[in-house]
């Protein structure tokens, strides 16, 4: 039977979702999972690149479970993700050397100017279309190369990858260390700032100036290609990885934005705004980015954009939740907003992670000018949604000024376009028609569109018309003044100019200096391990080797040392180097305890791994360490991180263990 679907995984700064869609484009299941976002310190964002490629096979296998879908339903995988967030892991042992650094991050600003005083922003500007900033991902692999050692170390010895998101995810499911593949997608590799723009080919000369080695660069490829094929995911093994893009140059295609002159605006964490300049790579005089729109096929023509972005757009909303508690969840703010008709003067502009296109300052720092006592959190509200609007029209402007186009109306989607309150706005400010699309999946069609076309899904005579039967779109017409629109604007910019400068007055934390670095495993007896212990690792002896594959597609395979035995469930990947008599590293594995008598009395070992997910345990060992009655059941017992009780039930078939960060999912089963 031929394939029904195309599983496209689109891989967002605060969440991982997995779309399949038919033959028609349209959406037939979706699985969402958030992960954790981690802020060590004043403007820096990291994210684990293991939660980040966990979340992506949940998500897959959530939205394959919900259509009773198998691999054999699936012509090929599109990925779409977050752009310029920057991956490093060792090519030996396939596991990152520390977090990710997120797109929107600041730690680079001294790095960013730095290069910026050697030669100005514009220095590499003709070459990879881009200005200097903390945006870009080569700055923060200089970065990572002159404060991380196990970063520089890697580099020198030749181990270290470098890679966005889409490369992380691509290698892993491939096979990581056993032959995955080191690659990227031409969009993303636009945002580097290390990709010649013309000749989309790393240019060795930037490299060599950043001091960025081009063995650790993945190899460029199309958007529509088959890269490889999953080999470490039993659920998705064989499948091929058939098209990747960037988030914003997926939802260009997903748009349908085929033509020159159309465009789009996406509202997310931030706010990313394409303009399809066709085969022109059109350089900009008013601080937008010349970048790839998409390439359809190796041996397609490239299409290009200029681009503006906004680090901050739906993050402002975020901020009032998380942060100032004026509201208890987004769709608040519009309800608040509403109930007032302007901002009462207030303006805000939300340079919290300074301040992108047009106007580049990695100085600038949030303010809201023109507050007074009559200032509500309803004004507050209205000004959060208005910034975004704002910042819109800016880029609008600075693309009419390089191109010379007369854009007609703006179509947008992402999530903040939920919000009606602001569409208008955004019509009003703008002067022109907002088209929102009907269609919420635009950048995973996208992704899906690419990889469909790889493998011979979808035709691409037909893309057009699968774009517009999968959507359509809903008009907010412009009903304010000329005059009116120039007040508003002038009082932006009066705000936006009050911003700048003002890094220079963030607090220093000395003492969290260094960024978060995964630790190495470190290889410790099964009985020395003790529940409250973190960061462990074992290096165990094969026993003996399963008699046949277990249900789920993974490996029983028997292992122990003098202290204690081990059941290990290893996936096929896993699986390969094991023979009687070698030694395996139980990683990410989930594992059955086997008490020996010698161990017997002592505390139930708890091995732990970095990486978080449910513990089910037997009863026995950790029961007794935290003081609890173990009976010769089974009890269910809640901890928080590293061990500490917060919730015991009486005896029940299982006794599970709730740990946040550190600890994989293990599986322990204690016979008394």
């Amino acid at each position: 039977m031929a394939p029904s679907y195309v599983l496209a995984i689109d891989q967002g700064t605060t969440s991982t979702r997995a779309i399949l869609f038919d033959k028609d484009g349209q959406p037939r299941a979706m699985e969402q999972q958030e992960f954790p976002q981690y802020y060590p310190q004043p403007g820096w964002t990291e994210h684990d690149p293991l939660e980040i490629l966990r979340s992506a096979i949940e998500c897959s296998e959530g939205a394959m479970k919900k259509v009773g879908a198998s691999k054999d339903d699936i012509a090929g995988i599109g990925i779409t993700n977050q752009r310029e967030t920057t991956v490093a892991w060792d090519k030996g042992t396939g596991e990152p050397l520390c977090r990710a650094i997120v797109w929107l991050d600041l730690r680079t600003s001294d790095t960013a100017a730095q290069l910026e005083a050697k030669g100005g922003k514009d220095r590499f500007r003709k070459k990879t279309g881009l200005p200097v900033s903390t945006y870009f991902s080569a700055v923060k692999m200089k970065w990572m190369l002159d404060n991380v050692p196990e970063v520089r170390k890697a580099a020198d010895e030749g181990r270290c990858c470098f890679g966005t998101i889409e490369s992380w995810i691509i290698y892993k499911l491939t096979g990581g260390p056993n032959g995955g593949v080191h690659v990227t997608d031409v969009s993303n590799a636009s945002r580097y700032m290390l990709m010649n723009i013309n000749s989309c080919t790393w240019d060795e000369a930037v490299c060599s100036e950043l001091g960025i080695p081009v063995t650790a660069l993945p190899t460029i490829r199309s958007n529509s290609e088959v890269y490889g094929k999953v080999s470490s995911v039993p659920s998705l093994q064989g499948l091929a990885i058939s098209g990747a893009l960037g988030d914003q140059h997926a939802a260009l295609l997903g748009h349908g934005c085929l033509d020159v002159g159309t465009s789009k605006n996406t509202y997310g964490t931030g706010c990313f705004m394409l303009l399809n300049t066709g085969g022109d790579a059109v350089p900009s005089k008013h601080g937008l980015l010349t970048t790839i729109g998409y390439q359809l096929g190796p041996e397609e023509k490239v299409t290009y954009a200029l681009e503006g972005s906004v680090a901050c757009a739906g993050r402002v909303v975020q901020w009032l939740r998380d942060n100032l508690g004026i509201i208890s969840s987004s769709k608040d703010v519009e309800t608040l907003a509403g109930k007032v008709e302007d901002t009462g003067g207030l303006t805000l502009v939300p340079a919290f992670s300074g301040l992108f296109a047009p106007h580049w300052r990695d100085d600038a720092r949030a303010v809201a000018v023109g507050m007074t006592l009559f200032t509500s959190k309803e004004h507050m509200c209205r000004a959060a949604l208005e910034s975004t609007a704002f910042q819109a029209v800016d880029i609008m402007e600075a693309m009419k000024q390089d191109t010379g186009l007369r854009l007609r109306d703006m179509r947008v989607d992402g999530g903040m376009t939920v919000n009606s309150l602001l569409m208008q706005m955004q019509a009003d400010i703008l002067g022109m028609s907002v088209l929102r699309s009907k269609l919420a999946e635009a950048t995973a069609l996208g992704a899906a569109l690419a990889a469909g076309l790889s493998v011979g899904f979808y035709e691409k005579k037909v893309v057009k018309d699968i774009i517009e039967k999968a959507g359509g779109y809903e008009v907010f017409p412009s009903s304010t003044t000329p005059a009116a629109r120039r007040k508003m604007m002038q009082r932006w910019k009066d705000a936006v100019e009050r911003s700048f400068d003002l890094a220079k007055f963030d607090p220093k934390r000395p003492d969290q200096a260094k960024p978060a670095v995964l630790k190495k495993p470190r290889f410790v007896k099964v009985s020395s391990v003790k529940p409250e212990q973190k960061g462990l690792n074992l290096q165990l002896k094969v026993v003996k080797l399963p008699d046949e594959v277990a249900s789920d597609g993974y490996h029983d395979v028997v292992c122990g040392d003098a202290s204690g035995v081990v059941t290990c469930h290893l996936t096929p990947q896993q699986f390969l180097p094991c023979e009687a008599g070698s030694y395996i590293r139980v990683q990410n594995a989930r594992v059955r305890m086997k008490g020996s008598s010698e161990a017997r009395g002592k505390e139930d070992p708890l091995c732990a791994f970095p990486a978080p997910r449910r513990q089910t345990l037997g009863v026995g060992g950790l029961a007794q360490a935290q003081g609890l009655q173990a009976s010769s059941g089974h009890i269910r017992v809640e901890v928080d991180k590293w061990g500490k009780v917060s919730q015991a039930d009486s005896p029940t078939e299982t006794f599970e263990v709730n740990l946040q960060n550190d600890i994989s999912a293990v599986e322990y089963e204690l016979r008394n």
